[in-house]
């Protein structure tokens, strides 16, 4: 019989972590995700959410801004669920697609405070760190991949890219994280 074990987006049962220096870089595959547009006529959401450039978590969901009307939204450890169910009911009369199985979510964390975060986005994006603060969002290439890059504190970060390129960019910030303190 054929094994139908989940896996995750870099193809093993458990999420990859790996530490170079002070960053750790940590494959999150708990976390759920859908699309959320607001219909025209249709009432604000009672949800608070963020404007341009921004992130925010309230009531178990973290929303990021993607464009006018439009938001990403994350939940935690629902990843297994029915998410744009659940989005459903926090927010009648939107439109809300599963994205959950189309992206991938890579932590970055540093032991070290904010100079390893900042030095890592100087080498991974073009991100202007001077606006990049905790509660920053913006979509960035890293290397050739499309991502959502997530200031989630001064020593942390989330990046979303695809999940066809999963590997690739896991390669990407392994990469950059390793030259950081010198093997790579």
């Amino acid at each position: 019989m054929p094994d139908l074990s989940p896996l995750c987006a870099l193809g093993a049962r458990t999420p990859r972590r790996v530490t170079h220096g002070a960053l750790t870089l940590t494959e999150t595959p708990e976390c759920g995700l859908a699309s959320l547009a607001l219909r025209r006529g249709t009432p604000p959401p009672a949800l608070d959410l963020p404007g341009p450039g921004r992130w925010q978590a309230a009531d178990g969901l973290t929303l990021i801004w993607t464009g006018p009307g439009q938001w990403l939204v994350e939940l935690p450890g629902a990843a297994e669920t029915d998410v744009a169910a659940t989005l459903a009911g926090k927010v009648p009369g939107a439109s809300i697609t599963e994205q959950t199985d189309g992206w991938v979510l890579f932590e970055i964390t540093s032991s070290a405070g904010a100079a390893p975060i900042e030095h890592f986005l100087e080498r991974a994006a073009n991100i202007d760190l001077a606006r990049f603060a905790p509660g920053s969002a913006t979509r960035s290439p890293i290397e050739h991949l499309g991502t959502y890059v997530l200031r989630r504190a001064e020593d942390r970060l989330g990046i979303w890219g695809m999940r066809s390129a999963a590997e690739s960019l896991w390669h990407a910030l392994d990469g950059i994280a390793a030259r950081m303190v010198g093997r790579g």
